[in-house]
């Protein structure tokens, strides 16, 4: 088990996943079966590679997230227990603290830098393409007209790009050339063959109907993986976060906003009038996840008024006269300018 599908599984632990039954696999017709078991080895080969650059990639792409999410912790840790206060028991210890962090930031940099230079991302997708184009070329191969001469060995090129504008001079019009002979042989005079046309079409339907079932099944399992992270970073950082949500449509981002609110957190939305599309701070402020509601003018003086101070030391404190008139103004604008949110429109 790869490290990455090993820390899905622990996130989606107690998560009742309804997966749909995975759709039937559709029988190909007889005419096309020996040019599918002739692109069946070139298939595997590229799957193969296609799942062990996916491993490393996705495996690098957990161990980042998860490492740099431990990061943040340890520098907001002692501020938010206070260790950063020399009557503290731990302050003397806040140097073997920082020492932990540097070296975690080292490990994550040392993975991205890894992964970058190998290409894991561009490896992976590379032979990812070329093996679904494989496995499809079976599919391509009855649409090909092989009474005339084509300036492309690449099947595709043929049938979507008669003028061959594009250029690919790849593994796959290797495979198509090795099993061009196989085709010819195999397709000739297939449509003039009613049976062959009702097979094929009703292959082409379940093959169609297959990828939708799966792509539905990894939809879901990545929605409920999405749910899991957000409430495992609200946990870790729910008492020292703030969530501003800003101008957008739907209303996914209000139940983050209320599981930071939920957390302990502070929640900020922008108000409808700022906003250029309000629906997702509309949610929210409907919901009462806003813990304020500000225009987008006032956002930025409000988050350092309320929050520079603990991190920002002597710059936070000389800039104190402005952010007490901006606090002022602030606090006038939340009462003049929060208007009731409008009911739905019918």
């Amino acid at each position: 088990m790869a490290l990455h599908e090993a820390i899905q599984r622990v996130l989606l632990i107690g998560i009742p996943l309804k997966l749909p039954p995975p759709a039937p696999s559709p029988s190909p017709p007889e005419r096309l079966q020996p040019l599918i078991e002739s692109v069946a080895t070139a298939y595997r080969m590229f799957d193969e590679r296609a799942v062990h650059f996916g491993h490393r990639y996705r495996s690098g792409f957990w161990a980042i997230y998860l490492l740099s999410a431990l990061a943040v912790l340890f520098a907001v840790l002692p501020l938010a227990l206070g260790w950063d206060d020399r009557r503290h028991l731990l302050h003397p210890h806040l140097g073997l603290w920082a020492v932990a962090e540097v070296a975690i930031i080292g490990t994550v940099s040392a993975i991205y830098w890894v992964g970058h230079r190998s290409d894991w991302q561009g490896q992976w997708l590379g032979a990812r393409t070329t093996a679904e184009l494989t496995w499809y070329l079976p599919m391509v191969a009855p649409l090909l007209d092989f009474t005339r001469p084509e300036n492309s060995a690449n099947w595709y090129e043929q049938v979507f790009d008669p003028g061959n504008q594009l250029r690919s001079g790849d593994d796959v019009g290797a495979i198509c050339a090795k099993s061009v002979t196989l085709a010819r042989t195999q397709l000739e005079h297939v449509w003039s063959d009613p049976k062959f046309i009702k097979s094929y079409a009703l292959w082409t339907v379940g093959i169609l109907e297959a990828q939708k079932h799966y792509h539905h099944r990894v939809a879901i399992k990545q929605h409920a993986l999405l749910h899991r992270v957000h409430s495992v970073t609200i946990g870790l950082f729910g008492l020292t976060a703030v969530g501003v949500i800003m101008t957008g449509m739907g209303d996914d981002g209000a139940e983050g906003l209320g599981a930071i609110k939920a957390a302990g957190g502070m929640t900020i939305a922008q108000s409808e009038e700022s906003c250029v599309v309000s629906g997702m701070p509309r949610a929210a402020i409907l919901k009462g996840y806003a813990n304020k509601v500000l225009p987008v003018d006032n956002l930025g003086s409000f988050l350092v008024n309320q929050y520079g101070n603990q991190f920002g030391g002597d710059r936070a404190g000389g800039e104190k006269s402005d952010s007490n008139d901006k606090s002022e103004k602030i606090e006038k604008s939340e009462k003049n300018e929060r208007i009731p949110v409008s009911t739905p429109r019918t």
